[in-house]
C-alpha cells in the first residue's frame, strides 16, 4: 500500500530559494511505495515567495501551498503545516534555505520504516555558527533543561519526519504559544536523532534578529518551565543579604556607609521589584492571549485542491 509523506516547509522572504530548494529535495523523494508532496507555507513574505511558490505549482502537480493574510511566524506556519497534512501517513519539516540537507530524507524514511515516530535532526556541533549565538545557544539549553521536565537537546532541529499519530497529538495540544520543539518532546513517542554538520546559508540573510531568537528563546521557557519562579527567591536572598550588610555596619558605626548602602538596597529592591512585575504581567497577558484563543495563522489564499 502506498504511503503519502508530505514535505512541509515554512517559507519567509525566501523567493530566491524556493526553486533551489525545490530542485535538490526532489532528487531524494524516491522511496518506493511512497508518494510525495510538497506543501509550502508563505508565511506574509514581503517578497515573491508566493510567486515563485505558484510557478512551481503550475509545472509540478505535487506542490502545493498556503499563504497567509500576514507574518504569523514559524511557529503557527508549522502548526498550519501540520494541519493541512494531518491526512497524510508522515509529514516532513524542513526550511526552505538548504541549510538543512534534503540528502538526510531517504534515511529518515528507513528509520520510520524500522517503527520510530519521530526522526528529528540536531547540529553535531556548532561549528561555523556565529560565536556570539553560540554562547546564548548553549546558555539558553542549559537553563531550559534545568527548569523543566522534558529536557531538549542541544543543537536539536525543527527538521524532522513525523508519524500521522504525532502529527494527531501534536495538534490536539491547545497552546496558544506554540513552542514546537518544546511540544514535540512534551508528547514522546519513540525518537530517533540523526547529526549533521553546520550548512551555511547559500542565498540571502537569515529573518531570525537577536531580538526574534530571544522573544522565541522567551516563550518557550516559559511554556515550559519554572525559571521565573526564580525571581522571587533572587529578591529574597538578595534582600537578605544586604539586610545583613546594613546591621554590619550599624554595629561599627559607620553611618554614611551605611546610608549608602540602604540606598542601594531600595534601588536593587526597586529592581528586582520591576523585574517580577514584568514577569507577572507577561504571564497574565499569555492567560488572556490563551483565553481569547484566537486563531494561531489566517490562511489569505491556498492550492484549491487543499
Amino acid at each position: 500500500m502506498t504511503k503519502k509523506l508530505t514535505i512541509i516547509i515554512p517559507s519567509y522572504n525566501e523567493e530566491k530559494n524556493i526553486r533551489p530548494f525545490y530542485e535538490e529535495t526532489s532528487q531524494y523523494l524516491k522511496a518506493p511505495g511512497y508518494e510525495f508532496q510538497f506543501l509550502f507555507v508563505n508565511d506574509g513574505s514581503r517578497d515573491n515567495t508566493i510567486g515563485e511558490i505558484k510557478k512551481l505549482a503550475a509545472e509540478d502537480p505535487r506542490v502545493k501551498f498556503l499563504s497567509f493574510s500576514r507574518n504569523f511566524g514559524k511557529e503557527s506556519a508549522m502548526h498550519a503545516g501540520l494541519s493541512f497534512a494531518k491526512g497524510s501517513d508522515a509529514v516532513i519539516l524542513i526550511d526552505c534555505d538548504l541549510q538543512q540537507p534534503p540528502s538526510l530524507i531517504p534515511e529518515m524514511i528507513q528509520y520510520y520504516e524500522e517503527g520510530y515516530k519521530i526522526v528529528y535532526t540536531k547540529g553535531r556541533t556548532r561549528k561555523g555558527e556565529p560565536k556570539l549565538r553560540t554562547v546564548f545557544a548553549n546558555l539558553y539549553y542549559k537553563m531550559y533543561n534545568r527548569y523543566t521536565d522534558r529536557p531538549l537537546e542541544n543543537g536539536a532541529k525543527d527538521f524532522q519526519l513525523i508519524d500521522r499519530q504525532v502529527v494527531e497529538a501534536i495538534l490536539s495540544l491547545k497552546d496558544n504559544l506554540r513552542f514546537m520543539k518544546g511540544l514535540f518532546s512534551w508528547v514522546g513517542f519513540k525518537k530517533k536523532c540523526l547529526e549533521y554538520d553546520f550548512i551555511p546559508r547559500r542565498i540571502g540573510k537569515s529573518s531570525w534578529s537577536f531580538k526574534s531568537l530571544f522573544k522565541y528563546g522567551f516563550n518557550g521557557m516559559n511554556q515550559f518551565s519554572t525559571i521565573l519562579m526564580v525571581l522571587p527567591w533572587l529578591a529574597f536572598w538578595l534582600g537578605l543579604a544586604l539586610l545583613a550588610g546594613n546591621i554590619a555596619l550599624f554595629a561599627v558605626d559607620v553611618f554614611s556607609l551605611s546610608v549608602f548602602l540602604l540606598a542601594l538596597e531600595l534601588n536593587v529592591m526597586f529592581l528586582i521589584l520591576d523585574v517580577c512585575l514584568y514577569g507577572v504581567f507577561y504571564l497574565l497577558y499569555s492567560v488572556r492571549r490563551q483565553a481569547l484563543d484566537r486563531p494561531i495563522y489566517l490562511v489569505e489564499e491556498a492550492s484549491e485542491d487543499i
